[in-house]
Formats: C-alpha cells, sequence, structure tokens
C-alpha cells in the first residue's frame, strides 16, 4: 500500500481537512460504503423482511468490501503468493454459497475495516513528512559578489554561498558562521532545550530558528544534503521497511491457508472423480471450508489485542493497531530520549547560590537577576523570573535593558548595574570571580546551566537552571528494567554533563550524548543487529527517525512534535512516562491471550474438520460450532478491557 501526500485544495494553496484527506483514500470510501450497506441489510434480515429487501444489499457489501482484496489476492496468486484476504473473499462466498450470507458479509465488512484503518496510519505519517518540510524555510538571503543580498529560493543554495539570518528567521542550509554571533533554538535537529550561543567557526543547521544577533553563514552542504532532509528520507525509508512486517498470525495463516484450500478442493474433486453427485459433494466441501476457515484464529488475535487497544487508549496511551501492539509486546530493549521524554523538556531555576560573605541572600540575589531578566525572551531568563515569581518575590522595574547573544543581559536595577548570563563570558579575574567560577563549575557537573549574576562589576552569585526530571522517571526506568532485563539506553542530543546526570538519577548506566538524529537512528539499529527488539520513548523531531526505525516507538504526546506522534506506533497523550511500562505489560498479555485462544480455536477446528471428514457434519451443527468457537475466543480476549486489567499491567 502507498500513501500518497495530500495535494493543495484548488484555490487555497491548503492541503484538505484531515477527514477530506481520509475520504481520499479508497480503501475507506469502499469500506464505509460496505459498512453501510451492511448496516441496512442487518435489520431487514432479522427481522423477517422478504428475500428480495435485503440480499440485493448484502450482494453490494460483498461488491464493495471484497473487490479490492479479491484483485489484490489474484495479483499475489500471480506471483506464487497465496494472500488471506483472498482466502477470506473465499470464505465469505464460500458461506454465502450455503446460505449463511450474513456470516460471509459480516467478514468482508471486518476486513474491509482493517484494511482502511491500516491506510488510513500510512497516509497520516506521509502528510507529517510533507508537514515536516515546511519546517526548512522556503527563502533565504543570500549575499551576491558585489555584497548585496538577494532573495532566492533555499532549493537553489550551493556550497560555498553565504547567507545571511537575521532574528527570528530560519537558517537557509546546513553551513558555518563566518560573520556575527547569535542564539540559535535547534531543538528541533538536537533535542536541547535551550538556545545554543553561536559565533564564528560554529556549525548551524537547515530550519532551525535564529533567535537573536545577526548572522553570516556560508553554506557546507546542498539543500537535499541537509540535516532535515535526512531525517525526512530516513522516517519515509523507516516507515516502508516496518510496513512490510506482519502479525505472527498472519504468517500462521499463509501456511494455514494454502493447506485449507488444497483440501477443499480436494474434498469436492476427488469424490467428483469417483462418480459422486454434485450437490452433496459441494456441500460437503463448502461445510468443510466454513468449519476450517480461519474465522477463529482471526478473532483469536484481534479481542484481545482491540482490548488491550482501548483499554490502553483510556489510560492515555494510544496504539496505532495491532501490528504495532504485538511488536510493543515482543521488545525487550528500550532506548529513551532525554528532553521531553525522560525530563519535562522546559528548564526551571533549580539552584541560587549567592556568594559566602557577599551583600545579598537567596532571594535578594534573585530578585535582582529577574528583574534584569524580565524584558528578555531567552528561555533561562524565562526560568530565573519564573522562579523569583514562585518565592512570591517582588520584580523591580528595570532601565537600560541590552542583551547581547551568548553573553547574557544586563540592566539597572533600583540604581545597580546587573549582569546575568555566561560564567566563560563575565567572569574577570579575582578572589570573587574565582568563586563564582568554582560554584558555576559544581553546578554545571550536576547537569546544570549556570548563570552569573554581577551586581556593580562584581560577582554576587550563580543561579542554576536546569531541565526538571519527570517525577515519575525513575520509576518507570525500574520497571522497564524489569520488565525487558536490562536498563533503558538513554539517547540524546543535549550535552553529556546533562545526560550523565539525568542517567544517574534515574538509574540508567548506558548513556549516549551529543547525537544527532541519525546518531539515534544508527543506536537503535545497533542494538537491533545485537539480537534486540528495541523500543524507542521520545517527542520531538529529531526523535522521528529513530521512533520510524525501531521495532516500536512511543511518543510523548503532551509536547511532541507531529512528526514524533505519526512516525511512532503509540503516543502517550498524557504524558506520564510510567505509562510507557504499562503499555509494554498490558501488550505482553494481549500477546498470552492470543497465544491461548489460538490453542481454543485450533481444537475446535480439528475437533469439527475431523467429525466432516470421517463421519457427516450436519451444517447447522458445523456452523454452530465454528461460531461457538469465534465467541469463546473473543470473549477470552474481551478480558484485557476491564480496568483491573490495566492496574495489574501498571503495578507489575
Amino acid at each position: 500500500m502507498t500513501a500518497v501526500l495530500s495535494p493543495p485544495v484548488p484555490g487555497t494553496g491548503r492541503a484538505p481537512g484531515r477527514l477530506a484527506r481520509m475520504f481520499a483514500l479508497s480503501e475507506v470510501r469502499w469500506a464505509a460504503a460496505a459498512l453501510a450497506l451492511f448496516a441496512a441489510a442487518l435489520p431487514l434480515d432479522l427481522l423477517g423482511a422478504p428475500v428480495w429487501a435485503w440480499a440485493p444489499l448484502y450482494a453490494l457489501t460483498y461488491a464493495a468490501g471484497g473487490w479490492e482484496p479479491a484483485l489484490e489476492g489474484l495479483r499475489a496468486l500471480r506471483e506464487r503468493r497465496l494472500d488471506v484476504d483472498l482466502l477470506m473473499v473465499a470464505a465469505a462466498l464460500g458461506a454465502a454459497g450455503i446460505g449463511q450470507v450474513l456470516d460471509g458479509a459480516l467478514l468482508i465488512v471486518i476486513f474491509a475495516t482493517s484494511g482502511a484503518l491500516e491506510a488510513v496510519a500510512t497516509a497520516r505519517t506521509a502528510d507529517s513528512v510533507r508537514d515536516l518540510l515546511d519546517v526548512t524555510p522556503h527563502r533565504a538571503s543570500r549575499v551576491r559578489a558585489d555584497g548585496a543580498e538577494e532573495v532566492v529560493p533555499a532549493a537553489d543554495l550551493r556550497p560555498g554561498e553565504v547567507i545571511v539570518v537575521r532574528p527570528g528567521e530560519r537558517v537557509g542550509a546546513d553551513g558555518r558562521v563566518i560573520e556575527g554571533a547569535g542564539e540559535v533554538d535547534q531543538a528541533s535537529i538536537t533535542g536541547e532545550p535551550l538556545p545554543k550561543a553561536k559565533e564564528v567557526g560554529d556549525e548551524v543547521f537547515a530550519g532551525t530558528v535564529n533567535g537573536t544577533g545577526m548572522l553570516r553563514v556560508e553554506v557546507e552542504r546542498d539543500p537535499g544534503d541537509s540535516v532535515i532532509a535526512r531525517i525526512v528520507a530516513m522516517v519515509e525509508e523507516a516507515t516502508r521497511t516496518k510496513a512490510g512486517t506482519q502479525l505472527f498470525i498472519e504468517k500462521v495463516e499463509q501456511r494455514y491457508s494454502i493447506g485449507m484450500v488444497a483440501a477443499t478442493v480436494a474434498l469436492f474433486a476427488v469424490p467428483l472423480l469417483w462418480g459422486a453427485e454434485l450437490e452433496p459433494t459441494l456441500l460437503r466441501a463448502m461445510t468443510f471450508m466454513i468449519v476450517a476457515s480461519p474465522c477463529a484464529l482471526i478473532l483469536a488475535t484481534m479481542p484481545p489485542m482491540l482490548a488491550a487497544i482501548a483499554n490502553a487508549g483510556r489510560h492515555g496511551v494510544l496504539v496505532k493497531s495491532a501490528r504495532a501492539l504485538e511488536r510493543l509486546a515482543l521488545c525487550d530493549r528500550v532506548a529513551l530520549d532525554k528532553t521531553g521524554t525522560l525530563t519535562e523538556g522546559s528548564p526551571r531555576l533549580a539552584d541560587v547560590r549567592p556568594l559566602a560573605g557577599g551583600p545579598l541572600d537567596e532571594n535578594g540575589l534573585l530578585a535582582l537577576a529577574a528583574a534584569a531578566e524580565h524584558s528578555s525572551e531567552h528561555p533561562l531568563a524565562a526560568a530565573v523570573v519564573g522562579g523569583a515569581r514562585a518565592r512570591g518575590l517582588p520584580i523591580a522595574p528595570a532601565a537600560e535593558f541590552a542583551a547581547a547573544p551568548g553573553l547574557g543581559v544586563s540592566a539597572t536595577v533600583e540604581g545597580r548595574r546587573v549582569e546575568a548570563g555566561s560564567p566563560a563570558r563575565l567572569l574577570g579575574e579575582g578572589a570573587a570571580a574565582a568563586a563564582a567560577a568554582d560554584e558555576a563549575r559544581l553546578l554545571e557537573e550536576r547537569g546544570r546551566t549556570a548563570v552569573v549574576v554581577l551586581v556593580d562589576g562584581e560577582p554576587a552569585g550563580v543561579l542554576g537552571v536546569a531541565d526538571r526530571l519527570r517525577p515519575e522517571a525513575a520509576a518507570a526506568v525500574s520497571r522497564l528494567t524489569a520488565l525487558t532485563g536490562a536498563p533503558p539506553l538513554l539517547l540524546t542530543g543535549d550535552n553529556p554533563r546533562a545526560a550523565e546526570h539525568a542517567a544517574a538519577e534515574t538509574g540508567i548506566t548506558d548513556v549516549r550524548a551529543g547525537l544527532l538524529p541519525e546518531d539515534k537512528v544508527a543506536a537503535v539499529r545497533s542494538a537491533e543487529d545485537a539480537g534486540h527488539r528495541v523500543l524507542m520513548v521520545g517527542d520531538g523531531v529529531n526523535d522521528a527517525p529513530a521512533l520510524a526505525a525501531a521495532d516500536c516507538g512511543m511518543a510523548m504526546g503532551g509536547a511532541g512534535s507531529d512528526l514524533a506522534l505519526e512516525s511512532a506506533d503509540a503516543a502517550v497523550v498524557r504524558d506520564e512516562l510510567i505509562a510507557v511500562p504499562a503499555a509494554v505489560s498490558l501488550a505482553r498479555r494481549a500477546r498470552t491471550l492470543v497465544v491461548q485462544n489460538l490453542v481454543i480455536a485450533s481444537v475446535f477446528i480439528s475437533g469439527l474438520v475431523v467429525w466432516d471428514l470421517a463421519g457427516t457434519l450436519p451444517l447447522p451443527l458445523a456452523v454452530a460450532g465454528h461460531e461457538g468457537s469465534t465467541v469463546l475466543v473473543a470473549l477470552n480476549g474481551l478480558r484485557l478491557l476491564g480496568e483491573r486489567a490495566w492496574r495489574s499491567a501498571a503495578s507489575g
């Protein structure tokens, strides 16, 4: 199945809405038609209306829901493969042939709906890849040979050319700063929670946002080879690869289907060759097809999986499909992103350290720093101001505010000149500066971002800002370790010190920091090459390729990017990390019930088949046995719908 990116609505320049995009898929249109026709025929049939009233509706149901699977199945036969959907169409027609028209129509509707849901999921992933392309600016300001600027399509930029990036603009291409200084928000690429100071010689990436200062950037890569373009390519490649995976039951069905078809043909053809009458021979073959059809085997899989999906959904974990749930159940290694996954994703004030013997206490130091930072839009400033407000401190008005990219801010507060910013840039010589540098180093060793505060040119103290761990992070890591037998991997684009600190507080021992998106993919595939089935948990654009490449991807949905949500197999919509191990445990229980149901269905089918082959199995009893086994496995699977099943999965 190939999903096509939705074209813009004519005259609007916009892509159609989600519902319109969904019904643009032929699988959805035909499934909806089959369902509507079946819903119209069913009450007429059950209420005893004349055959002419409901039979044409059932016939149209068969045609609407069955023609595409039948066509695909015939194409598969030309490639010497027996498609399961073709077998279902044949079983439905066989049921109709011996009078079980309702059963056959229901089977057609179930399969048509399943195919439509899969088509929608594939198309939505393709749409979000298209949305990611919008992250990269379409135009850039290129510097001509005479020094003048010209606006050109970003796709026309070539290595060696120079572009100008002003505050608030997106970087047009991957390159290196050759003039100017600024602070670039590159969370979409690296996942870092804070903007990165950039100066001459530093690398910048297409699609990232320049917050302050004007930059001149020399282009180093063609647009098609940029990091953001490689993210798109990796997501598409991984999605295509994963789309070929099958449920365990489908692998069984491939072999079972061949045997069933061969047996049905033999049961019909061989007696005829020995002179048997046509009508009873056909009835016997069709009875065999009914009792041997894999309806119970199919329902052995779907009720437990759908019950688990529904239960998880009620508790904030959306699993996209039964295939995704099975992949989740089989995972034996977990890889976690840090920012926005293990942590909350927004910097907060963590430490206030006035210098010993200095003129200010904690509240005095924080109040002055917050007043100076109040006019700044930097995330560090927001953390400092938020910390002051949380303590109920008054924020005095500031005058002569100034901000320098990569340096910090300065302002006059209550007659004093207050500066706040990078220790490396603000601290000079002297005992107070050395003491402040020591405090800053201690904070940075704990994974904090240090902000030094100067009052009238003298160091007064240091503030520590950190991306706070989720309250349940340590418990979630412990549960995942117990479920898989090994601590999770930590894969992050953030700096090593912050990563090591987060890992130490949660019990993670394998830390890989400073990773670009392709590095995360390589780490996931390395674990898979070692024989593991990997569950990747992340939230950002930079996590999307790894989410798509992993055996199962789970996105933190609260602040997650659209691409991460669509690339993943599941999403935690309430942003509760502890829901991840609960979902894994529930998926494993669903798979256990699937195995139980397969045993039950196999016993019933085997008994009915032996009866039909060894004796004369009455058709009503065949249908009753077939439907009875179907109902039994369905009820067994629905045990996972209850609240008790989730509580048990969550508690381990």
